[in-house]
């Protein structure tokens, strides 16, 4: 039985103010949570039904037996899938210079970094950095949408300008008008800064950039391409 406190807490994790003050955020679904265990995130707590799956994975301390309508009253989800877990935020330090370093400035869509973070799992990017204002990758749909990867890599949120002006490693930077990326030498170690979905790279990034790379447009016809997508094409040439 789930008692109205312990409702109240775990939907509080949705807004980002309750998540940094607990220093815990949500993860759900069979998927989700089965990467989450052979993680190294600390679990908190896990409600699942007796249908899950992974029950005999779970730490036994951690885990509280629900029923499905009990999953419901806790979820984020339309439809739940028969476990939510609490997890302890990552403390992990970053490390500069590590391969290829990808840097968001500014992405605001929860789907958006997401699908980043797992095309970073994809293409073996072990580091993410993200300026403060991109959103928080622990929301609710920002770690349903990265359908695990979130649980493999470092990210951080750091203030851009003070992190890159201490960087010696090349910064290439995401443009309409850039270099077509297929044209360009990639060095094994770079930083990539993708921008915001409707603005771009800021002007006060825009300085510590020593490559302008773009994807190039074939068609002629589409104004521009989601972040995600482009991001996706421009690790592909990067790491290839």
């Amino acid at each position: 039985m789930i008692s109205k406190n312990q409702i109240k807490f775990i939907k509080s994790l949705s807004l980002k103010k309750n998540r940094v003050k607990a220093q815990l955020f949500v993860a759900e679904g069979e998927k989700i949570v089965n990467e989450l265990l052979n993680s190294e995130f600390e679990i908190e707590n896990i409600y699942a039904t007796k249908q899950f799956s992974g029950l005999n994975s779970c730490p036994k301390s951690a885990v509280t037996l629900v029923s499905n309508e009990e999953l419901s009253r806790i979820s984020n989800l339309t439809s739940p899938n028969n476990v939510l877990a609490i997890v302890k935020i990552s403390q992990q330090q970053s490390e500069k210079n590590h391969g290829i370093t990808l840097v968001l400035d500014d992405v605001n869509d929860p789907g958006n970094l997401g699908t980043i973070i797992r095309m970073c799992d994809w293409f073996g990017v072990t580091q993410l950095i993200c300026s403060k204002s991109t959103v928080d990758c622990y929301n609710p749909k920002v770690v349903q949408s990265a359908m695990g990867s979130l649980f493999r890599f470092d990210i951080k949120y750091l203030e851009l300008t003070t992190y890159l002006a201490d960087i010696d490693t090349p910064i290439y930077g995401a443009y309409m008008n850039g270099v077509d990326v297929k044209v360009q030498e990639i060095p094994n170690k770079v930083h990539l800064i993708m921008g915001n979905e409707a603005n771009g790279i800021s002007e006060s990034i825009s300085k510590y950039i020593t490559n302008k790379v773009s994807v190039k447009n074939i068609g002629q016809k589409a104004e521009s391409l989601n972040v995600a997508i482009a991001t996706s094409i421009l690790l592909h040439e990067f790491c290839s």
